[in-house]
């Protein structure tokens, strides 16, 4: 026990432990409890967000859920980013090849802002008319089209934050990344409740006071990232002679992104065709599913935290040539997620009411949160082992695998099966939330069935 919390404590504060070396055990300790804390406090950005936000009533809660939908495509391309950063990353890590680490990471950060540029200009100025697509109420889009705009035009804070923390986890460094997001929550839970309300001299800017709290508190974050890596480096630093644009790098960048980009766009797509359908029994019906979503996510956020620990020693140990020992690390992350999973989905599935009403007193919005939390927590020991089996895939640099499997699960089963049980066969949402536990229990299903046939411990980057 001693050595456990010895563990711990090393995992939090920082480690000098080589990946690629000694006990497979130690090392998923060590790299998944700071990715559990991050991504757990990633988490807690939209809980907070939320928690505050529903106090302004169902139409601001409305038009934080449709705008979260909606930056799911930012989320998405910034994920794909980070995960082509991570394989490339982690992978000359094992190679002891820093210098060639440095370099796919500076690259990483000079395409990640001119695509967040990209994005920003066309989405601010057309932000009301992507909320009329969305079948937002207008009276919602004239209370809150302000935060959506704030949001989408500063998505270059977001895509910039998860590259580098994806740079220093991959590097192994995941304790730095834990201690960025702390940084951010921090800010934004002291800003949530001045902005939107206007306490003390602060002006009351209700729910465009929660878009500027939350880029305000990841924009500093960003800037100490920046601190980190060009001026503090550990494991990775980047110095002038790699402040460089080498296409080489960049194409490979882009060939593992491409993968990346395209299957978190499979899926976070599907959200929005959920939204859409969800649309049909109002905005009470919206929020309700925006805040079961945001519990669930803050459940599922840390999960993905022992997924990209994963994709690290997958990453690390193929650049070390010890693909077995890649293979024995990606199982044992899995076990360790189920367990997790299953035990909140208990609490899910046993108590739904006690997490929901914490965000609400409307009655038809804790119906539908109720009925969404419980539903989808079925299928939470199938959503663990989806999620390793994909980062593992990706770890390794085989994101066309994890796509091809979105694309089935999300495109070709979860959004016909949606529209067909709430519309057709007149479930109401419970269709909705229904479809989504049957898809993702597929696709962590397929993923093992894939993951075992061992093609991922060939592929070269």
């Amino acid at each position: 026990m001693r050595g456990l919390w010895k563990d711990i404590i090393e995992s939090i504060s920082g480690t000098e432990q080589d990946f690629t070396t000694g006990k497979l055990s130690r090392a998923i300790i060590l790299l998944s409890i700071p990715m559990v804390l991050e991504m757990g406090m990633e988490s807690i950005f939209a809980v907070v967000d939320i928690f505050f936000v529903s106090r302004l009533g169902s139409g601001a809660v409305a038009i934080v859920g449709i705008t979260e939908t909606l930056m799911t495509i930012i989320y998405a391309i910034g994920m794909g980013l980070s995960m082509a950063t991570t394989a490339l990353v982690a992978r000359r890590i094992g190679q002891k090849d820093n210098e060639r680490a440095s370099n796919a990471a500076f690259q990483s950060i000079i395409m990640g802002i001119f695509v967040s540029l990209a994005i920003a200009i066309p989405t601010t100025i057309l932000a009301k008319d992507i909320l009329r697509l969305m079948k937002t109420e207008e009276h919602v889009i004239q209370e809150g089209y302000h935060y959506t705009i704030l949001m989408l035009g500063g998505n270059v804070i977001i895509m910039l934050l998860f590259i580098i923390n994806a740079i220093f986890r991959s590097a192994g460094d995941a304790a730095i990344s834990m201690r960025v997001l702390a940084l951010a929550n921090l800010i934004n839970i002291i800003l949530d409740p001045c902005l939107i309300f206007g306490l003390g001299p602060f002006p009351e800017l209700g729910v465009k006071g929660a878009a500027i709290a939350t880029n305000t508190g990841r924009g500093i974050a960003v800037i100490y990232q920046f601190y980190l890596l060009f001026f503090k480096g550990h494991r990775i630093a980047i110095t002038k002679k790699n402040i460089k644009i080498r296409i080489n790098v960049i194409l490979n960048l882009l060939k593992l992104s491409l993968g990346g980009i395209g299957q978190f766009l499979i899926a976070t797509t599907s959200w929005i065709g959920l939204m859409w359908i969800m649309a049909n029994f109002g905005s009470e019906a919206q929020a309700g599913y925006t805040i079961a979503i945001r519990i669930i996510l803050f459940a599922l956020l840390p999960s993905w935290g022992m997924s990209n620990a994963a994709a690290t020693l997958v990453g690390q140990n193929l650049g070390a040539k010890k693909p077995e020992r890649a293979e024995r690390a990606v199982w044992l992350t899995a076990y360790a997620n189920m367990a997790f999973l299953l035990f909140v989905a208990i609490f899910f599935i046993s108590v739904p009411g006690i997490f929901v009403k914490i965000f609400t007193t409307e009655s038809k919005v804790i119906e539908v949160g109720i009925t969404c939390l419980r539903v989808m927590s079925y299928g939470y020991i199938f959503y663990a082992l989806g999620m390793v089996m994909s980062q593992s895939f990706n770890g390794a640099g085989d994101t066309t695998t994890p796509t091809l499997l979105n694309f089935i699960c999300f495109w070709i089963i979860e959004l016909p099966l949606a529209y067909i049980l709430s519309l057709n066969l007149g479930f109401n949402e419970l269709g909705i939330f229904m479809s989504i536990t049957i898809s993702e229990s597929i696709l962590g299903i397929l993923g093992m069935m894939v993951f075992r046939r061992g093609r991922w411990k060939t592929r070269e980057i």
